[in-house]
């Protein structure tokens, strides 16, 4: 587990994150409303080069963001009722030459890639957030950042 103080602290691992992806990974986000999904999302979005405001693609629910040092689709599914809707999405297309970031995972039931790194955000007593990941073979060696 990591304990992360503030908004802050949860944006900065985000940061630490963003390094260690390669093609074809996938980050699977839990949490809560406002357990720090997007924060966190937005510290590795912008490690990776993002310049500007870095939302979260609820409304829009996927977010390519192409021009970055390894092109990566922001995806949120708060509002994707059936998990056969995320087919058209068409989420394979990102992991060719990049990484999916998502948002609401348990909404593709079991369609969530088996390589998916899973991070679970709760918030803790303090005001501030729990991390808890379960990492697959295919991150061996690369977690927890440094």
């Amino acid at each position: 587990m990591i304990t992360l103080a503030d908004a802050e602290a949860t944006e900065s691992l985000g940061r630490a994150i963003a390094p260690l992806l390669r093609p074809g990974d996938v980050i699977a986000l839990y949490g809560d409303l406002g357990a720090g999904k997007t924060t966190l999302a937005r510290g590795l979005l912008r490690g990776l080069g993002a310049t500007g405001d870095v939302a979260s693609p609820t409304f829009p629910i996927v977010i390519p963001y192409d021009d970055l040092a390894l092109p990566v689709w922001h995806v949120d599914l708060y509002r994707v009722e059936d998990p056969d809707e995320i087919a058209q999405l068409a989420l394979d297309e990102a992991l060719a030459d990049g990484a999916l970031l998502i948002e609401w995972p348990e909404r593709m039931g079991d369609r969530l890639w088996p390589h998916s790194l899973r991070l679970s955000l709760e918030r803790d007593e303090e005001g501030g957030r729990c991390l808890t990941a379960t990492v697959p073979t295919a991150w061996g060696g690369r977690w927890p950042p440094r």
